[in-house]
């Protein structure tokens, strides 16, 4: 996975490479889909959710830029696969996730892959967690109809965001960064995630 899928396709950063070679995929994919943990694609894990394909996973955690000790939140928890990678990255990662049973699930996943200490809420994503913020990063694992200004507050002075944003069926990833000045968008990709679901998403 990671010589093909990722160091062939322009993921650089040998932190973020050892941290996917590290984390154990299949802990975080049903039963049924366990010979397909480290393929190129997203995997279905119920209630109409994936876990991501491992190069988008990579992708985010190569954008956010992490720095060891930072306190990153993972907005729409699903699997918890993506947590896992943050964490991996030695940071301190909050991740919070709408649908109760994939919540539960996740945490009992982070557990056995060794990540006990990732915080696991229930809630609405798109609000984020703002008792603890600020973050010095926050990923979003799903598509945001519009800049998601409410995340965006929870940042620190030059922390990072990194969310798909656009239409239900196709989106870009932007990295947005907290300046002075305002959001500063400093790159963007093609890509295509599912939508974003609360408040200040597709709806609830």
């Amino acid at each position: 996975m990671v010589a093909r899928q990722l160091r062939a396709r322009d993921i650089s950063d040998e932190r973020v490479l050892e941290a996917m070679e590290r984390v154990p995929r299949e802990l975080f994919v049903p039963d049924q889909e366990r010979d397909h943990a480290y393929a190129d694609a997203a995997l279905p894990i119920g209630h109409g959710q994936t876990i991501s394909q491992p190069y988008m996973v990579a992708r985010i955690a190569e954008a956010l830029a992490l720095r060891p000790g930072e306190r990153v939140l993972d907005v729409g928890t699903g699997s918890g696969y993506q947590a896992a990678v943050l964490a991996e990255l030695g940071t301190e990662v909050v991740t919070i996730e709408r649908i109760p049973e994939l919540a539960e699930r996740a945490r009992a996943s982070l557990a056995a892959a060794g990540y006990p200490q990732v915080d696991v809420r229930v809630g609405d994503g798109t609000l984020g967690v703002p008792e603890l913020a600020p973050f010095d990063a926050i990923a979003v694992a799903a598509a945001a109809p519009a800049f998601p200004e409410t995340l965006y507050e929870q940042l620190r002075a030059r922390g990072r965001l990194v969310v798909p944003v656009g239409g239900e069926h196709m989106q870009r990833l932007e990295v947005i960064v907290r300046s002075p000045e305002g959001p500063a968008v400093v790159h963007s990709v093609p890509c295509r995630f599912v939508p974003l679901v609360g408040r200040e998403g597709f709806g609830d």
